[in-house]
């Protein structure tokens, strides 16, 4: 009877130790909720975020101030609804430190009343609508804003030579802040708009919109599209022969985006955009980071999407050191405000006020290298703050 007892106190001893052990492997841990689309329509931004997540650790290691880095990926298909299920079950079941990712704006909106609630950090690597940080306080963002990039072309785009657009854009909160800034910029320096169209996010059939720009006969074509759908924006303006009928395409830089561009074909050469990254940047930080990132995947190219995701570990990773990881969520959103770094995109900071990131802009226009379509910058606008929020 009583070796019994000892026996059951024993493996009760054990069982306790077992989980006290199992306790402080979990708090000696640093869990990453990475929330972004890796199926269906906005996939490679998924693909591409999430290798730049797993490159900057391998450059980095995954032990930062003790404790051990876990990166948790979860597809949300690009659909809110599914987002804010999975970061709820990111923070109340795996317990995560922060949540990252979102790939489009609905699934970074979906996520931020949980963020708020429960103080956790929300790095927003991709989604670029303007008003997405004051969503809540604890986002803080590492990708861009489609103001930023869209008043560059404002600017450009009447000092040569396109007096008259059309504008294109998606039907939803980035291509709503595109069509915007780009319109009131353009106009403020003298040019005209003639119409503004909108397609629908899901499975577009730009053909009929297409066809009313031709009838409209501007300079230029104003596009913005999100990641993954500027191949077959590309494809149709030229099967359209609207090149030929002496309409230029100008964009944001989504549109040519590196990680199709080389698809797109002959027909891309030329066409001018504004945008924070490209895969040719020709510093030496970007030179090595695209070196490692192609080591890393040997089929693709780095695009922005890959850039927002490798500087949001940035922030992550120096909040973590910084706060020696110790304290919860506001000490780390406090170590991530005011940040400052170079990039592969160039030099860029996290503005401590609005919790949003501030860097250059380019104007590119694609050119061949090496038998290759790139981004070949040739001008930039110095240290841009996002102009919906620099009123």
């Amino acid at each position: 009877m009583q070796r019994r007892h000892l026996i059951q106190t024993a493996g009760l001893t054990a069982l306790a130790l077992s989980m006290s052990l199992a306790s402080a492997q979990d708090t000696n841990k640093f869990k990453i909720g990475l929330i972004l689309p890796m199926t269906g329509q906005q996939a490679s931004t998924g693909r591409q975020i999430e290798a730049a997540a797993r490159l900057y650790m391998a450059q980095n290691g995954d032990t930062v101030a003790g404790k051990k880095i876990e990166l948790i990926v979860k597809d949300d298909v690009a659909t809110p609804d599914v987002t804010k299920r999975l970061a709820q079950e990111l923070i109340v079941n795996d317990k995560v430190n922060v949540i990252a990712g979102f790939g489009v704006t609905p699934a970074a909106l979906a996520a931020a009343p949980l963020a708020t609630q429960s103080k956790t950090p929300q790095v927003v690597m991709a989604a670029a609508t303007s008003s997405i940080t004051e969503a809540s306080p604890y986002i803080v963002r590492s990708s861009f804003t489609l103001p930023q990039v869209s008043v560059a072309m404002g600017d450009w785009a009447p000092k040569n030579g396109v007096k008259t657009v059309v504008t294109l854009v998606a039907d939803y909160g980035p291509g709503n802040d595109a069509e915007k800034f780009f319109s009131e910029r353009f106009q403020l320096n003298g040019g005209k708009v003639i119409e503004k169209l909108r397609v629908p996010l899901r499975n577009p059939d730009f053909a009929p919109f297409l066809q009313k720009v031709r009838d409209a006969k501007p300079d230029a074509l104003f596009v913005f599209v999100p990641s993954g759908a500027g191949a077959a924006v590309m494809k149709q303006f030229l099967e359209r022969g609207m090149d030929k009928a002496g309409i230029r395409m100008i964009a944001t830089g989504d549109v040519t985006d590196d990680d199709q561009l080389n698809d797109m074909g002959d027909g891309a050469l030329g066409v001018v955009t504004s945008h924070h990254y490209s895969a040719a940047h020709p510093s030496p930080a970007n030179k090595k980071f695209v070196e490692a990132f192609q080591k890393a995947n040997p089929k693709m190219r780095p695009n922005f999407m890959a850039v927002g995701g490798y500087d949001g570990m940035r922030v992550i990773y120096e909040a973590l050191k910084a706060t020696k990881g110790q304290g919860g969520g506001d000490a780390l959103l406090a170590a991530m405000k005011g940040q400052i770094f170079e990039s592969p995109r160039g030099p860029v900071y996290i503005d401590a006020q609005t919790r949003d990131i501030v860097q250059d802009v380019y104007l590119r226009k694609v050119e061949k290298k090496d038998g290759q379509l790139y981004n070949v910058e040739f001008d930039v606008i110095k240290g841009v703050k996002d102009p919906g929020k620099a009123k």
